[in-house]
């Protein structure tokens, strides 16, 4: 019974952790498609905070009827330098982060969400630097027909400064603690099992 307790303890921590976390931080809502004029034209630009997420949404046709003669958008987009983010093209620096290739997908358009931090604790994230800007193009697929260059510029707040400094001090404890409590909570789950197991 001594075990429920503490693993309800820790179980309340970390919720408490998650909402106090996802309260700070903004969604960024981004639909990545040819009708999107802002993408089209290449003006479109966004400024975030660390804890911030960038949410895009891929080309989503509900049935086939939707698109009546023509191919359903397929792309794939790049993290690029801003050389390659004047010109829309592919080049070797170039970080493929996402496909959009199922436009017919039944519960509604692909989401793909990137989380602005500083440091993360996973292997396919990407860590960002304060006061940076970020490119993103995208390509056309060979499945699917062509398209206009669509970008995007995300700039991240703020300058390295001595108020930057302790922004990234703050995110850095907050992405280990964060990844801590995840590990302490999987450990508990397994001696769980293990205890019921016996």
């Amino acid at each position: 019974m001594r075990s429920w307790r503490i693993l309800s303890s820790w179980t309340a921590v970390i919720l408490l952790f998650n909402l106090v976390s996802s309260a700070v931080a903004k969604r960024h809502v981004v639909y990545w498609n040819s009708t999107n004029p802002r993408l089209t034209a290449g003006d479109m630009s966004i400024q975030v905070n660390f804890n911030d997420y960038l949410d895009i949404y891929c080309p989503h046709y509900p049935d086939d009827g939707t698109l009546g003669s023509g191919q359903p958008e397929s792309l794939a987009l790049y993290l690029v330098k801003e050389s390659s983010f004047r010109g829309c093209v592919e080049t070797t620096g170039a970080i493929r982060r996402w496909e959009c290739n199922t436009p017919h997908a039944p519960f509604g358009p692909v989401r793909f969400s990137e989380k602005i931090q500083r440091f993360t604790p996973f292997s396919l994230g990407f860590e960002f630097m304060p006061g940076q800007h970020y490119y993103y193009s995208s390509l056309p697929t060979d499945e699917g027909p062509a398209l206009p260059c669509m970008k995007l510029r995300i700039t991240v707040c703020c300058e390295h400064t001595s108020e930057g400094s302790k922004l990234i001090q703050g995110e850095r404890l907050l992405s280990q603690l964060q990844y801590y409590c995840v590990t302490v909570l999987q450990y508990y789950f397994s001696i769980l099992t293990v205890i019921r197991m016996e």
